[in-house]
């Protein structure tokens, strides 16, 4: 596939936001749009490209806003469709973009697709969910709710219980269900449609793109999701045709398969650990940040092994690089905080990491202050052990950290009670923050081809067990090599190349790189990064 698309995604560095938890203009104790507009200077100033909004659409919010009611209409707590507009507007004299997430698996059930579709009497929407024929029938492998509607049937479910799936159909429908219907039904074409419609829709409104949650789980029974991918890539056509700058970002955490499927980039988080019972069977762990799941090797013990990400990382660079791109993220609302665990000086080390390697980089937001991970505070809006993801963005030491002027007991979650907590207004004069440090390690990218998204990627040195890590970006002329050593103790590398030459550090430690014979030396010192022209 020839690489295509939008112009923009291809240096660009995102920042999600997590509506209900950024910013609360109207002190009712939830984030909104207008709160999102009042800040979009503070986002401007960390030198990203685009924003990545989590849902926002109208919603019963069992499922923090992935149970959508209606894909037309922004949720009266966030505001108004001309909010949402405004917003587009707004960020677009900044020279932002705006992405919004499209859940097109499923919805609420209490979307009137869904309500209709539950009725007895067949209508235009019975087939848009998937009911087996009878209320006793084995649905085989997937997940179904019985004994809820008027219908003789049960319906099935992609996550939560209130998630009816649409239907796209059967890769291959069982003769002996047939309920089961074809990709080509008429009923599944119809749910396909629908969604271009909503995502034309809101690209006509200003939007620039969509994150696809759950992008995989479209058609059902479906090998290597064959028929899924032919689904997007109709829709990429469409895109390309109507709106080539739009970007399709997957929520697949396959990038060689979503890629292939049409998607302009797609993550690799640790879903991978998450979902893959034999992930530590071989004592790697897929996670290079996550302490949850073994050891990473951005610790400072220096004992994780780099390989049980960049083995994997590797595999999907090679398939995908020239169609398409990896997006890397610092975390998500799905994901224990970056933050957990480690000091200002380790999270330089990590975002060092992410904003010099290929593809796209995510930050979530919070993560460029360094929030901590909440555990054990109640779940709100099935967030459940997610939640403590999802706190109140820290702006300044004022009541609730200055995200809202509602009673603390309104809050959509606690704040973080403890007094020494991160805030953005703490860290905006120290040059030396974590946050500034994230300013520059941006500016730093954006100054150079050759760490951009498109960048060749090489690595030097990535030995099982042992740091540092060294790699190289080249585009053109242009040659920078990154040596990151999270262990407390100087790590030294010794590795071939023929396009380097000892050069600047452009940012971080000073360290010793010299040339010896046929091979170059380096020596990181402890918790240290080094980024260097050669």
């Amino acid at each position: 596939m020839r690489r295509m698309g939008p112009e923009w995604l291809a240096d660009a560095v995102f920042y999600q936001i997590y509506p209900q938890s950024f910013n609360d203009s109207n002190g009712d104790g939830v984030g909104d749009i207008p709160g999102i507009i009042s800040k979009l200077d503070y986002v401007q100033s960390l030198g990203v490209d685009a924003l990545w909004l989590n849902p926002c659409f109208e919603s019963p919010f069992n499922d923090a806003g992935y149970d959508v009611a209606d894909y037309r209409k922004v949720a009266k707590r966030y505001g108004t469709n001309r909010d949402l507009k405004r917003l587009f507007t707004e960020a677009h004299k900044r020279g932002m973009k705006v992405c919004l997430d499209l859940v097109v698996g499923h919805t609420s059930i209490e979307h009137k697709w869904f309500k209709e579709s539950s009725k007895a009497n067949a209508n235009a929407y019975s087939d848009y969910y998937i009911w087996t024929d009878d209320w006793t029938a084995d649905a085989g492998n997937l997940n179904t709710i019985r004994g809820m509607a008027g219908r003789n049937g049960n319906f099935v479910t992609n996550f939560f219980w209130s998630q009816p799936a649409l239907n796209y159909g059967f890769a291959k429908p069982d003769p002996q269900k047939p309920w089961q219907l074809g990709v080509h039904h008429p009923s599944c074409q119809a749910v396909l449609q629908e969604m271009i419609d909503v995502m034309q829709f809101w690209l006509d409104l200003g939007c620039d793109g969509f994150r696809v949650d759950m992008a995989y789980c479209l058609v059902k029974n479906d090998p290597a999701c064959k028929q899924t991918s032919k689904i997007w890539r109709g829709v990429r056509k469409m895109l390309d045709a109507e709106y080539p700058q739009a970007a399709l970002i997957a929520e697949w955490n396959n990038p060689a398969e979503a890629i292939q499927a049409g998607f302009h980039a797609d993550f690799m988080i640790n879903f991978d650990c998450i979902t893959d019972p034999g992930c530590l069977n071989d004592g790697k762990c897929r996670d290079p940040f996550a302490y949850s799941n073994g050891e990473p090797f951005f610790s400072k013990a220096g004992k994780g092994d780099v390989h049980g990400f960049l083995d994997t990382y590797l595999d999907h660079y090679h398939q995908s690089c020239k169609a398409g791109y990896i997006a890397l993220p610092t975390g998500n609302h799905d994901i224990i905080r970056l933050g957990q665990g480690r000091t200002a000086a380790e999270l330089e080390l990590v975002f060092a990491f992410l904003l010099t390697m290929p593809g796209v980089p995510f930050i979530y937001y919070g993560d460029e202050i360094g929030m901590d991970h909440r555990h054990n505070i109640p779940t709100v809006e099935g967030g459940y052990t997610r939640t403590g993801a999802r706190t109140p963005m820290q702006w300044s030491p004022a009541k609730n950290a200055g995200f809202s002027t509602a009673h603390p007991s309104k809050l959509y979650t606690p704040v973080d009670p403890d007094k020494a907590r991160v805030c953005v207004a703490d860290q905006e004069d120290d040059d030396h923050s974590l946050l500034n440090r994230v300013r520059a390690l941006v500016a730093l990218r954006k100054g150079h081809k050759a760490l951009g998204g498109d960048g060749h990627f090489e690595v030097l040195y990535a030995e099982p067990g042992q740091c540092p890590l060294v790699y190289l970006r080249k585009r053109g002329r242009e040659r920078i090599l990154i040596a990151i050593n999270p262990a407390t103790q100087p790590a030294e590398a010794i590795f071939a190349s023929e396009d380097i030459r000892p050069g600047e550090v452009l940012m971080g430690s000073r360290v010793d790189l010299a040339e010896k014979g046929p091979k170059y030396h380096i020596t990181v010192p402890g918790s240290a990064y080094a980024v260097i022209k050669v």
